[in-house]
């Protein structure tokens, strides 16, 4: 996410890290991990059958939803109800016993080293009853039923819509309605459904503008990448995890919760915090890997005026209310006539002022909303 260049297949794929959350703290296993966040990169703008097909077999969630040793005569529920409940269909389209008849079609698999391997003597072959479908099915069995019903693809279109466009806009049924069938139309083609949203007005209208809190990832990452910052991903991590969202590590198999769930009073410091860390340079986690002052001399921003309509650009598209741009101004007045170290040079008063305002607008409400 830092160095690619498709941010949208990477901002997709983390949005699918979330829905088929997985957590290292139960696998236990950095190589299953990168394997699962391979998997979902593959599809993640590509169709969705593939990748649901594929996790249901893939190692990290063989041992996250005990698939791994589920037998026949003691099957294990819990990836048949996430399948259903998380995954596919959402709550209230499924019955408990079609999980319990599910969670038998998914018997007989285990994982010996590092391989995925059937046990046919442990599935459980008898004749099944899920979502109205009858037949002696196994797991891929149930994955088809699922795709199969009608609450599917508005499922997904629904959180799609969250993710994207707005958390705390009620996206209405005449909009859900014609996305969903265009899903299904499509096969399931994630790539033609992100097209059409973000291709859409209302993807551009002021009833969705920043309706949605940054995730602590979308929030750093929009810090780095705005300043050009080629930076290691070991320090990042444990910052993020202190802003509350640790990459593999979901707090549960429904994922981050999201919205205001990102924002709290120790949150909001240490969101602070980090936007100082990357533009002080007195940061040794960082350095000057992010220095706002390189940036401005690479583009030959010199006057207060330019500079700090540069960061408004930079990391606000310019739109910010006239009294919040005016504090930022006489901020700017204020802090020519400060006294600095003697042992400063002129370019270094200079420097300080440029990283403490860029600091002052990556702690605007406004950059905390997308």
């Amino acid at each position: 996410m830092l160095s690619t260049p498709h941010p949208l297949q990477e901002k997709m794929t983390l949005f699918w890290h979330n829905h088929f959350a997985t957590s290292n703290a139960k696998v236990q296993n950095a190589g299953f991990m990168l394997d699962q966040y391979e998997l979902i990169r593959k599809h993640a703008l590509d169709r969705f059958e593939p990748m649901l097909r594929g996790i249901s077999r893939d190692l990290a969630m063989m041992i996250w939803l005990d698939i791994k040793g589920s037998a026949k005569g003691n099957p294990n529920e819990n990836y048949a109800r996430e399948l259903m409940e998380l995954f596919s269909l959402g709550i209230g389209h499924y019955t408990e016993k079609d999980i319990r008849e599910a969670a038998r079609a998914f018997t007989g698999w285990d994982v010996v080293g590092t391989e995925p391997v059937y046990k046919k003597d442990q599935h459980d072959d008898g004749e099944k009853t899920v979502l109205g479908s009858k037949g002696r099915f196994k797991g891929v069995d149930i994955v088809r039923i699922c795709l199969e019903q009608e609450a599917m693809p508005r499922f997904i279109v629904s959180k799609l819509f969250r993710f994207l466009v707005s958390e705390s806009v009620p996206a209405p049924n005449e909009l859900i309605d014609p996305l969903a069938e265009l899903y299904r139309k499509t096969h399931f083609d994630t790539g033609a459904l992100v097209k059409t949203i973000l291709s859409s007005n209302l993807f551009f209208s002021t009833t969705v503008y920043r309706t949605r809190i940054k995730s602590p990832v979308e929030f750093a990452l929009g810090i780095v990448r705005g300043l050009e910052g080629r930076i290691g991903t070991t320090a990042l991590n444990t910052a993020l995890e202190q802003l509350g969202q640790h990459v593999f590590h979901p707090p549960s198999v429904k994922g981050w919760d999201g919205g205001p769930t990102w924002l709290n009073g120790q949150t909001l410091l240490f969101r602070q915090n980090l936007a100082l860390a990357l533009t002080s340079t007195e940061d040794f986690r960082f350095g000057s890997r992010t220095d706002p002052a390189t940036v401005l001399t690479k583009y030959e921003k010199t006057e207060d005026d330019e500079i700090l309509e540069f960061f408004l650009r930079l990391f606000l598209q310019d739109d910010l209310p006239p009294d919040s741009r005016q504090r930022l101004k006489e901020y700017q007045q204020r802090a020519q006539k400060q006294t600095v170290p003697v042992y400063w040079s002129e370019s270094d008063a200079t420097n300080h002022r440029v990283r403490a305002l860029c600091h002052l607008v990556l702690t605007l409400p406004e950059f905390q909303l997308a």
